[in-house]
């Protein structure tokens, strides 16, 4: 008889803290309803915070942390994928106590796209919400963009015992190398990493004139990779200079986080010899240039204002942000076609960006490459190396694998929004749009629509496919296999 070796004790204790640093968060909404006047907030607030802190201090005292241990694989990713659905079931309680989002269905899409850095909304009129409600929206991108498993191992330094799979099993910095021996010391310098890049665009966008709260919404939306912002327009009213940063702020954070850090030390030849950089960098020039040439007459052919739509809707799409500066369903020719592709690609690995990774497409071809290779050579011996080092086979197995069940999930996604009475470019945008974290999508989820009109199935069905998405698929499937429970 198969026994379970899964310690219940320590991963209800781990998602104990875990809601408690959520709750905390809700706090911080109090001073914004005051500043604003916004008297419902205090309350709205200090109850969510309230119902949050008390169930966190509940759970967590179901484990002794002195017996703190190495939380195993399988501890790790039911920790994780519980404390995705928790964070994101609490997060509703705003919206839900405000009324702001009456319905828990649209409450909690609106949350789990928002933890998960998706930035779908089912919101028709964002700038009717109370400040303090759009201050905890854009929060939750915040947290959620470099992971709240890494702020809770970063801060509470018991966990630095328990840590190294959970880190993995987040999916948020898969792929960093350590920054440090001390697992702890990676996960600090990551977050201060992230806190400098926030500070630095509320800095840049305010001067450039933006409202603080704003420049602060907005940063915590493009450094989480989120989409998030304070108006119903996205980006389209603001400056091309406001535009222009915010681009370059999405092509940051959607990085290596560890080259950051490399970039701070001086260490620049690692930057630009990365090949992820390199194939990252080239994709979104060449992207933005082509469809700089195809909208060009849609623009009355003013060249700078093609090129920074098309730049900023490239990396806008490619880093998963989701903001918008233009309507590009209205794009002539191909150029929809373009984007949508681009919905595919993803960011890079170890950023706070989603979808398939770029590093993983460099070794997928690489083993392509590989394969025709010997097909010509066959007594030749070929050796797929990823920054000048070989990288070993069972690694580009599973690189092979998880690109199979990505397209595979989409694919099955795709026919069950065709189903429940969707177009095809509704349904197979909004699987991919959801699925890599990426926002607007086409048909009825375009740019300039929102998800508010689905049937309820697909809401929760895509709210799913956010946090598959969001923790890299594996980590949330594994959980449901028999297997998973047993020796």
């Amino acid at each position: 008889m198969m026994k379970s070796f899964i310690n219940y004790r320590f991963v209800l204790h781990t998602l104990g803290v875990t809601l408690i640093f959520e709750s905390l968060f809700m706090l911080l909404g109090i001073p914004v309803a005051a500043f604003y006047g916004e008297t419902q907030g205090y309350a709205v607030m200090f109850e969510s915070f309230l119902v949050t802190g008390i169930i966190g201090v509940l759970l967590s005292g179901l484990y002794n942390r002195k017996a703190m241990h190495e939380a195993k694989k399988q501890e790790s990713f039911l920790i994780v994928s519980l404390s995705w659905l928790f964070i994101s079931l609490l997060g509703t309680l705003p919206y839900q106590i405000s009324g702001g989002i009456p319905r828990f269905v649209d409450a909690f899409f609106e949350s789990v796209s928002g933890f998960t850095t998706t930035g779908s909304s089912i919101l028709s009129d964002i700038e009717a919400l109370p400040k303090y409600l759009l201050f905890w929206r854009a929060l939750t991108h915040w947290i959620g963009g470099m992971g709240i498993i890494v702020l809770v191992i970063a801060i509470m330094p018991y966990f630095k015992v328990a840590g190294t799979h959970l880190m993995i099993a987040e999916g948020s910095i898969g792929g960093v190398e350590r920054l440090s021996p001390r697992l702890i010391e990676t996960a600090k310098r990551l977050w201060f990493i992230y806190i400098v890049l926030t500070i630095l665009e509320i800095i840049w966008l305010t001067v450039l004139g933006m409202d603080l709260f704003d420049s602060v919404c907005h940063s915590f939306a493009t450094i989480a990779t989120g989409g998030f912002g304070t108006k119903n327009d996205s980006i389209i009213s603001y400056s091309p200079a406001i535009q222009y940063v915010i681009t370059l702020f999405m092509f940051l954070s959607g990085m290596n986080f560890a080259l950051h850090y490399f970039g701070f030390k001086g260490k620049l030849k690692q930057v630009f010899q990365n090949d992820e950089f390199r194939a990252y960098f080239w994709i979104v020039i060449i992207s933005s240039l082509l469809l700089t040439v195809i909208i060009l007459g849609y623009y009355s052919n003013d060249v700078e204002m093609a090129f920074r739509q098309s730049i900023f809707q490239v990396v806008s799409i490619m880093t998963c942000t989701g903001f918008a500066s233009a309507d590009y369903l209205l794009w002539p020719h191909n150029a929809p076609g373009i984007i949508f592709f681009l919905m595919f690609v993803g960011a890079c690995v170890g950023s706070t960006g989603g979808g398939i990774k770029i590093s993983r497409y460099v070794i997928i071809f690489r083993r392509i490459r590989q394969s025709f290779r010997r097909i010509a050579n066959p007594a030749c011996i070929y050796t797929i190396k990823y920054n000048g080092k070989p990288v070993e086979m069972s690694i580009v197995r599973s690189i092979m694998t998880f690109a199979l069940i990505y397209i595979g999930t989409f694919t099955v996604g795709t026919f069950l929004m065709v189903a429940s009475g969707l177009d095809f470019a509704t349904s197979s945008s909004s699987i991919i749009t959801t699925l890599g974290g990426i926002g607007p999508g086409l048909g009825l989820v375009g740019p300039v629509f929102n998800f508010g009109g689905l049937p309820v199935f697909d809401k929760f069905y895509l709210a799913f496919n956010m946090i598959l998405g969001r923790l890299e698929i594996i980590t949330v499937l594994t959980i449901f296999t028999p297997s998973f429970y047993r020796y």
